[in-house]
């Protein structure tokens, strides 16, 4: 089955995504989009991807519980779960590792938490865009069994395992990279394409960024996406 998707959607609580990246503003784009899968990656935090995933399965989209962390290195990490109770609890994990440095909302945006109505719940003080206490080997070990994680935006010239790197390296379960949206795949022979599965997601801080129906996962079904991305 083809699975068309986008894994790297940001939401409120991310202070620079834009206050429409509501639950149901993403959920309901990426049904008009025709998406089957999406995941919810915030910044260091998982505290939205609860609400949205119960979302998703009233819209008959299938939503992989996730987080972007910003290790040691100042490297992002998606991180993507079977189950989202392990999510919550890892990003609960990586949120307590951070410095507390107090959001400026006026620099950096707010960073909102939202019920299924688009409610406001909760304002996170602590601010998100700051490296967690775990390096990149620390990340593969941890989230080893329990899912996948995929160096994000590995064409980038920031944030990136490559650019701060210089090197992808080699690690057990890094099996799948992540490029832009804008990174064609097809017919694409960088390095790191011969060595590991690429995917290409939209990292969307704006509604309208998040994926056409373009890019997809081929699988026996949704429950065998998060293990093709880390085998």
């Amino acid at each position: 089955m083809k699975f068309y998707y986008d894994l790297h959607i940001h939401s409120t609580l991310s202070p620079c995504a834009d206050n429409e990246m509501t639950p149901n503003n993403i959920v309901n784009m990426a049904v008009l989009k025709g998406l089957d899968v999406i995941s919810i990656t915030d910044h260091n935090s998982a505290k939205n991807v609860e609400v949205i995933y119960e979302l998703s399965k009233s819209k008959g989209i299938k939503l992989i519980p996730g987080i972007e962390v910003q290790t040691k290195e100042e490297v992002h990490i998606l991180c993507y779960f079977f189950d989202i109770f392990d999510c919550i609890s890892f990003g609960k994990i990586i949120y307590d590792s951070l410095e507390c440095i107090k959001n400026n909302k006026s620099i950096f945006g707010e960073q909102l938490i939202m019920d299924e109505d688009d409610n406001i719940i909760a304002e996170e003080e602590k601010l998100l865009l700051t490296s967690c206490g775990f390096s990149i080997d620390d990340i593969f070990k941890m989230i080893d069994g329990k899912g996948a994680a995929v160096p994000a935006h590995v064409d980038r010239t920031s944030y990136s395992i490559i650019s701060n790197l210089g090197f992808i390296p080699n690690i057990s379960n890094l099996k799948t990279v992540e490029v832009s949206s804008y990174f064609s795949i097809v017919g694409n022979t960088s390095e790191y394409q011969k060595k590991h599965k690429t995917i290409s997601s939209s990292d969307a801080h704006r509604l309208g960024d998040i994926n056409e129906r373009i890019h997809y996962i081929e699988c026996n079904d949704f429950e065998s996406i998060v293990e093709w991305l880390c085998s």
